[in-house]
């Protein structure tokens, strides 16, 4: 009963991650133009993602266009494409697992032990996207503080922190709280069997006594 419950909010969990991680990727509000000092732009917004820039008018119109090259990106969001769409791929093949190893799947020769392990691939493969992702939002959030504070840097030129950067923490956070409560589960799982598997050996250990005793009591009788 608790094994099954820690499966289904695992799996709702790594699902939850999974979701916002693929719409991290997407999202264009990763670096949102800034209003400091005089520097106000009321009509206007700057949206900077991993894909496209955006720039949204009196919230009524928005104008949306695709890099030209990746060269035109900075460094930070350069690397976060290559390591989102990692964690993107890596929480689809941790969710898939997960369902393989579900008590519910059935799958052709499936043991209970091969479900286990498929369940630890699956938390492993679920920690390991959530570190992947928490990567490339802390880069970026670190930078966008840097500027933000460089009194170098062209006010005009200063950005704030997007909502896809903090759907990315909150998405990391549920990829990784998937992957522990996974771990858990294997690890309950393990002690359930060595219980299970200790206590008929010590039955069949007994039972074999009491069978040659009872063998050796016909053989004495029989030789009478």
């Amino acid at each position: 009963m608790v094994g099954g419950a820690l499966q289904i909010a695992g799996l709702l969990v790594g699902g939850i991650g999974m979701i916002g991680t693929f719409a991290v990727t997407g999202m264009p509000q990763w670096r949102v133009s800034a209003f400091i000092e005089n520097n106000i732009i009321v009509f206007e917004t700057i949206w900077e993602g991993l894909w496209m820039h955006c720039i949204r008018q009196a919230n009524i119109r928005m104008q949306c266009k695709v890099y030209d090259s990746v060269l035109a990106l900075s460094p930070d969001l350069q690397a976060s494409r290559g390591l989102m769409c990692a964690g993107s791929v890596l929480s689809f093949l941790a969710f898939v697992a997960a369902t393989l190893g579900m008590k519910c799947t059935r799958c052709a020769q499936s043991s209970l032990q091969l479900k286990g392990y498929i369940i630890l691939t699956a938390g492993i493969l679920f920690i390991l996207s959530g570190v992947v992702e928490l990567i490339p939002v802390c880069w970026v959030a670190n930078s966008i503080i840097s500027d933000f504070y460089n009194p170098v840097i062209n006010v005009a030129q200063k950005r704030e922190l997007g909502e896809a950067l903090y759907l990315g923490w909150a998405a990391a956070f549920c990829l990784i709280a998937a992957g522990a409560i996974f771990c858990c589960f294997f690890r309950y799982c393990d002690k359930t069997r060595s219980h299970r598997y200790s206590a008929p050996t010590h039955y069949s250990t007994h039972s074999q006594q009491l069978h040659s005793k009872t063998e050796s009591s016909y053989s004495r009788s029989q030789y009478v």
